[in-house]
Order: structure tokens, then C-alpha cells, then sequence
């Protein structure tokens, strides 16, 4: 191995120095809106250094300027108000190997899917993949980057125009009145989810794996501003996967039966 002269190394190590000062953003520059976010009406839900407006039962905490969940105890809500009807929500994300997770923004089982799509069963399917509509849209491409890596998240919603976005690329743009849809909106509604549904507290889901939030933003989309769905292809399922999803539908449905049969047999006693 050729040696640098200590002039040489010195150098390098005056500019590696440099790149690690430029490059280093603090927790409240990470959690914090831009100008032209403020201009544009964002509300931050996060300020980097506590929980204030969440609801969670201990479970949730705050390290190094990130959401992060330990222990049991469910999902972290934010309380302090409720998801307009047409919005946009911003943030970041971040998976362990293996991990599952999801957003909710709307009633329901209506969920922007948070995964690790090599290591986790949903991964096998892309209707359940991650940034997926869980159980009714598949992302157009998997656009994750690598566990341990964050993400960016972007969800859009304006009438009956639904989209979503992972690391700068929308994934899933769909209007779920066109026709074409249709199958796609009966499913969601059968595991438990309608799309029609408005009014929800947004929601992180605790599925027991590590998992990590920062940069919550979200705005109210104005009247005036247009947002025309262009209808993207999702990917299409393979016959194992269509096969595997429909036995996973039926498991669910026949727990909801169970269900309620048990709750019809307590009120008659």
C-alpha cells in the first residue's frame, strides 16, 4: 500500500472534517418546515423532542430526534386534530430487517403500507408491499430503500383521487370511482376498509418491530388547487400471489365471523 506524505493526509483529513460539518443536520433542522412548506400551509406534528398532541400508552418515545416504539402497548395517534378530507402528509420512515408498520389516515384498514419488502411475508405480495394502499392498490415499483436506511413518504388525497409516494417516486395514483378500479375497492372493503371513509386521526401502527418516524408534515389542500389522478398501472400479481392473497381474505373473514357469533352469544345471555 503506497503511504500519503503527512501533508497529503493532513489534507484529506481537514476536508473529510469539512464534509462531515457541512453534511451534519440536527434534529430540529430534520423536524421543521421549509419556507416554502410554511407558504404553503404545512403544520408540523412533530417538533423532534417530545410527544406533545400523541396519544400512545408508553410505548412510544423520542431518540435522537425520531419516534420510536418499545415495549407493547399500540399505535401512536396524533389527537390534536383530525385528517382533513383532501391533504397532503409528508415524512420520513425508517425499518429494522424484517419489520412492519403502516400509516393510517383514514377510517378504517386504509393504511400506507411501512415495510421491509425482503424479509417480511407482505413483501411477497406488492398489493401488501411497502407505500402500498395494504390490501387494495400495489405501488407501481418498489422504490424502499435498504433496512436501516430511511425513506421518504408522501401521501395525497383530494376527492376521490388517492396517491402515494416513496423516495420522490408516486408509486399508486388512482381515482377509486373509475370503473376500472372496482375490484380493487371491493377487496379493501372486505378485509375492512372503505375508501369513501373520511375523518380519521392519523395513526402509526405498533406491530412489535422497530420501527422509526420523523418529519410528520401536513397541509389542508384548497378547493382551487386541481389534482387529476393519471390512473397508474400497479404491479400486477403473479397467480401464487393472487391465490395466496384470496386464502389470507378468507382467514380473515372467517375471524370476523367467529367474531361475531361470539358477540351475538354474549348479548343473548
Amino acid at each position: 500500500m503506497t503511504r500519503q506524505p503527512k501533508s497529503q493526509s493532513a489534507v484529506v483529513a481537514v476536508c473529510l472534517l469539512g464534509w462531515v460539518s457541512i453534511t451534519h443536520v440536527t434534529a430540529s433542522e430534520i423536524n421543521s418546515l421549509s419556507d416554502a412548506e410554511h407558504k404553503q400551509g404545512f403544520q408540523l406534528l412533530f417538533n423532534g423532542s417530545d410527544l406533545k398532541g400523541w396519544q400512545h400508552k408508553g410505548n412510544w418515545k423520542v431518540e435522537n430526534g425520531e419516534m420510536t416504539r418499545s415495549g407493547k402497548g399500540g399505535s401512536l395517534v396524533w389527537r390534536t386534530s383530525k385528517i382533513p378530507d383532501d391533504f397532503e402528509l409528508r415524512f420520513e420512515w425508517k425499518v429494522a430487517a424484517g419489520s412492519n408498520s403502516g400509516v393510517y389516515y383514514r377510517p378504517g384498514q386504509y393504511e400506507y403500507q411501512i415495510l421491509d419488502n425482503t424479509k417480511h411475508a407482505d413483501g411477497r405480495n406488492p398489493r401488501t408491499s411497502a407505500a402500498s394502499l395494504y390490501f387494495c392498490m400495489a405501488p407501481a415499483r418498489d422504490a424502499t430503500a435498504k433496512p436501516g436506511m430511511w425513506n421518504t413518504g408522501r401521501i395525497v388525497c383530494k376527492g376521490t383521487v388517492v396517491q402515494h409516494w416513496l423516495n420522490g417516486v408516486k408509486v399508486i395514483d388512482f381515482d377509486y370511482t373509475h370503473p376500472k378500479w372496482k375490484a380493487h375497492v371491493e377487496l379493501l372493503r372486505l378485509r375492512g376498509g372503505e375508501l369513501k371513509a373520511r375523518g380519521a386521526f392519523l395513526s402509526l401502527q405498533d406491530h412489535g418491530d422497530p420501527v422509526w418516524y420523523r418529519s410528520l408534515r401536513l397541509r389542508t389542500i384548497p378547493a382551487s388547487e386541481a389534482l387529476v389522478s393519471a390512473n397508474i398501472e400497479p404491479q400486477p400479481l403473479t397467480a401464487e400471489q393472487a391465490a395466496a392473497e384470496q386464502k389470507k381474505l378468507q382467514g380473515i373473514l372467517e375471524r370476523r365471523k367467529k367474531q361475531a357469533q361470539k358477540a351475538n352469544k354474549a348479548k343473548s345471555q
